[in-house]
């Protein structure tokens, strides 16, 4: 969607002008535009679909979905070769602390105005700017990368081809986000002790090849753990947890030392 501000047609001494604000997105000084009726507009606008692309997602919200096409609406105006809706704001219900926002394209991009567009509906909004090459390369060797496409709302279809890399620095890096449940067991809320086992055994997953998806991970959670996702982010969950936590923490780094020392 091109840049489009309502503006009201004022008189002027020989010429009638149109006023816009200086800070704005698009409608450079130079360039030529069209104007028109906003009522012509408004008729215009209502013929037009919107229609997102869903990836293995059943339903949503439908005040979800409106918050969606809004974002879609402001993100447009920078033109970029997708959009992508990802995180615990697709999760049922309204238990999420941000949305977050992957912007596909192969400009730079200064996403400031954008950002405060949204977070005007009164939520944290996470953006992240990406040209298709970073995005693929992410996808190869962040196990995070394949979860945030695994599930996820497209303006445009995701079509990326590509084959799983393993880094074991980077997974060693990755990992060490884990940690902190080990340093921090008392302190830490529900929601923060589920997200760091999520990272974990994801990772474990990944250096196992295997598939990845937030069911995939929760059921393994729940299988090794001996304990139902809802418990730990309850934070109803022990001090047997945690020695279950650092021994699966261990396996992790030792299978990643190990690729390190065949590399």
């Amino acid at each position: 969607m091109d840049t489009q501000i309502i503006s009201k047609v004022s008189r002027g001494t020989k010429m009638d002008q149109i006023y816009i604000p200086k800070n704005r997105i698009g409608l450079g000084i130079g360039e030529y535009v069209i104007i028109l009726p906003l009522e012509k507009e408004i008729t215009k606008s209502k013929k037009i679909q919107f229609k997102p692309y869903f990836h293995d997602l059943k339903d949503i919200e439908p005040i979800k979905l409106k918050i969606i096409q809004e974002i879609f609406s402001i993100i447009e105006q920078i033109k970029p070769d997708n959009i992508i809706i990802t995180g615990s704001f697709l999760e049922k219900g309204f238990r999420f602390n941000d949305i977050d926002i992957l912007i596909i394209t192969e400009n730079s991009r200064d996403i400031t105005l954008i950002k405060h567009k949204i977070e005007n509906f009164g939520i944290k909004t996470h953006l992240i700017v990406l040209d298709n090459k970073t995005l693929i390369s992410g996808l190869s060797t962040d196990p995070i990368y394949s979860l945030m496409l695994n599930r996820c709302v497209s303006k445009n279809r995701i079509i990326y081809k590509f084959q799983r890399k393993i880094n074991p620095k980077f997974l060693d890096l990755t990992l060490l986000k884990s940690k902190t449940l080990l340093d921090n067991f008392e302190i830490l809320n529900g929601d923060e002790k589920y997200y760091l086992t999520f990272n974990m055994i994801s990772i474990l997953l990944f250096l196992k090849e295997k598939k990845l998806a937030k069911e995939i991970i929760d059921k393994e959670i729940e299988k090794t753990f001996n304990v139902s996702i809802e418990k730990i982010r309850e934070n109803l969950i022990d001090k047997g947890f945690l020695i279950k936590f650092r021994k699966v923490y261990n396996n992790t780094f030792d299978l990643i030392m190990e690729r390190l020392k065949n590399e």
